[in-house]
C-alpha cells in the first residue's frame, strides 16, 4: 500500500491515509479545536493568509487548516481513490 497525497491548496500537499475529518470551520466546537491546536502547537496553517474554509483533521491529532472548500478537498481524495482502485484492477 502506497502513500497516497492529495493537494489542500497552493501547493500543498498531505498524506490522504492520515486524515481522520474534513469540516467547515464555522460552528464553535470546531473553533475550540482550532485554538486548542494552536495552543498544543499542533496546528498547521496552510491558508497563506487567506480565509479558512477547511479544516483537516488528522490521526497524529494535527489540525491542518485549508483556504480550499472542504467538498474540494473531500473531492480530491475520492478521485485519488478512485484511480488508485482502477490501477488495481488491470
Amino acid at each position: 500500500m502506497g502513500i497516497k497525497l492529495i493537494n489542500i491548496g497552493f501547493g500543498n500537499i498531505v498524506s490522504a491515509n492520515r486524515i481522520i475529518s474534513i469540516v467547515s470551520p464555522e460552528s464553535a466546537p470546531i473553533k475550540r479545536l482550532i485554538q486548542d491546536a494552536r495552543d498544543r502547537g499542533t496546528l498547521i496553517d496552510a491558508t497563506y493568509g487567506r480565509r479558512t474554509r477547511a479544516v483537516i483533521v488528522t490521526d497524529s491529532d494535527h489540525v491542518i487548516l485549508s483556504a480550499v472548500q472542504p467538498e474540494t478537498v473531500a473531492h480530491r481524495l475520492t478521485d485519488k481513490e478512485d484511480m488508485a482502485e482502477e490501477g488495481q484492477g488491470k
